[in-house]
């Protein structure tokens, strides 16, 4: 089986976002998609062992900040490679706080949306969360970061955390 056949799936590149009380949390993600129309439902696909799962399970909300391709590989490092229980993320960083107390990054953002989460199931390594939109806008025009973009021009990698992560075969 060649599972880097899953390679050719086509994915965004994201900044998911969440709160505990007082304090906030981001991190990367490519699992993110649109369920439903009618009500508006988001699903987004998260790691157990990630910090923003955390903030998400206990405050039932999260914000999705949508990359444009001019964004910088430092800033996608931050939210992607560190963890928030050792650095602040949103250090520097231009963000507000939505209606759901959750962070909206701005920066090199071109869109947001916000949800309340409705359903989640677990996915084993990751769960699954579906929430209902509850605001969005769109913050300037732009070319959305694909993953696709993001290996070939950036030559990002991804953390062994994301959904997407392949463990390179040694040579011998």
């Amino acid at each position: 089986m060649n599972v880097w056949a899953l390679t050719k799936i086509n994915y965004g590149l994201y900044i998911v976002s969440s709160t505990n009380g007082s304090k906030i949390n981001a991190q990367c993600a490519n699992t993110v998609f649109q369920v439903t129309s009618e009500p508006v439902r988001i699903a987004i696909c998260i790691n157990k062992q990630n910090l923003t799962h955390e903030y998400i399970s206990k405050s039932g909300v999260f914000s999705i900040s949508v990359l444009s391709q001019e964004t910088p590989s430092n800033l996608i490092g931050r939210f992607g490679f560190r963890s928030g229980r050792d650095f602040d993320k949103f250090q520097g960083i231009n963000y507000k706080i939505g209606k759901t107390g959750s962070p909206i990054v701005i920066d090199y953002s071109l869109a947001y949306m916000e949800c309340k989460v409705v359903k989640s199931m677990d996915a084993g390594t990751h769960t699954l969360f579906v929430g209902e939109l509850v605001d969005a806008d769109i913050l300037k025009e732009g070319t959305p970061m694909t993953y696709d973009y993001y290996h070939r021009v950036v030559k990002g990698k991804e953390p062994r955390t994301a959904p997407t992560f392949i463990k390179e075969k040694k040579e011998v």
